[in-house]
């Protein structure tokens, strides 16, 4: 296949490659068939949407979507012994991970439970003195002074720890891969239990926790009581289904399209205070909620105090949720300080160290709570599965992140399946780690080994994929709406990456330390604004910085840019070659 604009090679050293010539022809038939615009038409090509399918894809909807609550094991017995807590008043506690997706999973519970009358006991661990999910002390002080515990987005592999609760009953909601054994519960809810057919894999654990909800909907309605609202919960499933990098398939889809919408409605106090904070002055994208809301969630559980997160998004005061939202905003400036630092050394190691299958990097005193996003960033730069590990009195834990057609999640349960490492678990796009110092050259050289074949058999992945070439004069807003009708994007459903044509820089320059702004023109046309998020820490943005004048090729993503009252499109940049 010849290379799109004769690009073998750009800037980042990535060959460019366009919609092959089936796709080419789908898109062109459903243009026509379904009176879309070409570019539209082709992200459906792309997903191989069917003529008759084109309608139910550009307006999912949750009723069409929904699947039923008990296709997935224990959700009958879950969901009934949640609603006889709840009728009977008893003490009920929550044990959530400390990340978005845990933190939105307790919240939503938080919330039903407030429409109903009742209170919650919240419990997060601290991620450095308690680590990742339950643990016996936790569990058994928990049992002492409740009646029922519920373990979301956690608590699938936790034998010993939900055995400390003893007398007590525990109902765990999770997403992450089961072993052959379930823990010592009333209620394992998992799509990714062993005995599950994962059809549902795909859902996070505030998608688990939601269709909970639903099926302890039914019960109520069943027993002649009124519902809680749920539908207004969706902004908090959207949150989580980003930020937890699950695949936009499926019914996520569905809670992604109408989650934002809800989350538009600026109802819920700490989603209002995070946004504003965030100076986020339009109506939210999938991209504001993995990057902008997400981290900020995070920071309270990557460097501050585990619980702000969860405890800011199930406020119902405006002014404490604003009060919080300020705090992990703070956090969040620490938080890239510190990742700054540790991404730097990781970079050098893995650089030095050229494992053409996996990106690995360990250092004493790296911040537990910067391993995981510092694994994303090495990810993104060597387009390779990453592992990050911060050692701390000879011990290390590590978090991963994968890349798609790689279980990473799968491979790091294999070691420790093979004693490789303490413990370890995850999804296939990420997992956790706990290894000893001395083991870890071996356990990566083995994960090395392990994922390979995944590796290999992924075709192009040092390819840029492009759906198609554009004009700067066709960039307009209008067009922003029409592609916007095909979202949302992410994970499993990326936006379309455009390429622009022969363009001159007129200007570039720095936006902080990390991100790059620039302009590029093109005679007779209006000027195309460009932002390239993290370009001065790649090869891209030292290249533009100082190439006033010259020719370039630009590939990248649209997106809306609000400033003054006005609305205009920028590309934000994923790669350029000169010409």
């Amino acid at each position: 296949m010849t290379a799109l604009l004769n690009v073998e090679t750009s800037l980042t050293g990535r060959r460019w490659i366009g919609p092959d010539e089936a796709v080419t022809r789908r898109a062109e038939a459903l243009a026509q068939s379904a009176e879309l615009p070409l570019a539209v038409a082709r992200i459906l090509a792309e997903r191989n949407i069917a003529p008759e399918e084109v309608e139910g894809y550009l307006s999912p909807t949750l009723r069409e979507m929904l699947p039923d609550p008990l296709r997935l094991r224990d959700m009958e017995p879950a969901a009934e012994r949640l609603v006889a807590a709840m009728a009977a008043g008893e003490r009920i506690a929550i044990f959530a991970d400390y990340d978005v997706d845990g933190g939105s999973s307790a919240a939503l519970l938080i919330d039903w439970l407030r429409q109903q009358g009742r209170e919650a006991t919240l419990y997060i661990p601290d991620r450095i003195d308690e680590g990742y999910g339950p643990n016996a002390p936790a569990m058994q002080a928990l049992a002492a002074a409740h009646d029922l515990i519920v373990c979301v987005d956690c608590g699938t592999l936790s034998h010993e720890a939900l055995a400390a609760a003893d007398g007590t009953d525990v109902i765990v909601l999770d997403h992450h891969l089961g072993g052959e054994t379930l823990p010592p519960a009333l209620a394992v809810v998992n799509p990714n239990r062993m005995d599950e057919d994962g059809s549902l894999g795909h859902l996070c654990a505030a998608g688990v926790v939601f269709l909970t909800l639903v099926q302890a909907g039914r019960v109520l309605r069943a027993q002649g009581r009124a519902e809680p609202a749920l539908l207004p919960l969706l902004d908090l499933v959207a949150l989580a289904t980003v930020a937890d990098v699950a695949p936009l398939i499926g019914v996520n889809r569905a809670f992604v399209r109408q989650g934002l919408s809800i989350m538009a409605r600026r109802e819920r106090p700490g989603l209002v205070a995070l946004s504003d904070v965030s100076r986020l002055d339009t109506a939210p994208s999938s991209f504001h909620l993995g990057f902008m809301l997400g981290p900020r969630v995070n920071a309270g559980g990557r460097v501050g105090k585990a619980d702000l997160g969860a405890r800011c998004l199930s406020t119902a005061d405006p002014s404490e949720a604003r009060q919080l939202a300020e705090k992990l905003d703070e956090l969040n400036r620490d938080r890239r300080a510190i990742e700054a630092a540790v991404r730097e050394e990781a970079l050098a190691q893995v650089e030095a160290r050229g494992d053409e299958a996996l990106s690995w990097a360990a250092g004493d005193g790296w911040h537990p709570g910067v391993v995981g996003i510092v694994a994303a960033r090495v990810k993104e730069r060597t387009g390779l599965p990453s592992v990050v590990i911060g050692v701390e009195r000879g011990i290390g834990k590590g978090s991963a992140r994968s890349v798609p057609g790689v279980d990473l999640g799968r491979a790091v349960q294999r070691l420790a399946a093979e004693g490789l490492i303490e413990k370890g678990g995850g999804h296939m796009m990420a997992a956790g780690l706990t290894v000893a110092e001395t083991a870890i050259e071996a356990a990566m050289a083995r994960l090395s080994e392990l994922i390979r074949p995944e590796l290999d058999r992924r075709s192009g992945t040092g390819d840029l994929r492009i759906s198609g070439l554009l004009e700067p004069a066709a960039a307009t807003p209008e067009l922003m709406t029409q592609i916007e009708s095909a979202g949302p994007f992410g994970q499993a459903a990326p936006a379309p990456r455009f390429a622009f044509s022969d363009l001159i820089l007129d200007s570039a320059a720095t936006m902080g330390e990390a991100h790059l702004r620039a302009g590029f023109r093109v005679a007779g046309q209006a000027p195309l604004e460009v932002v390239a998020w993290g370009a001065m820490a790649t090869p891209l943005g030292p290249a533009l910085l100082g190439a006033k004048g010259r020719r370039f090729h630009l590939a990248g993503k649209l997106e809306l840019s609000h400033w003054g009252g006005r609305s205009r499109v920028r590309l934000r940049l994923d790669d350029a070659a000169a010409l």
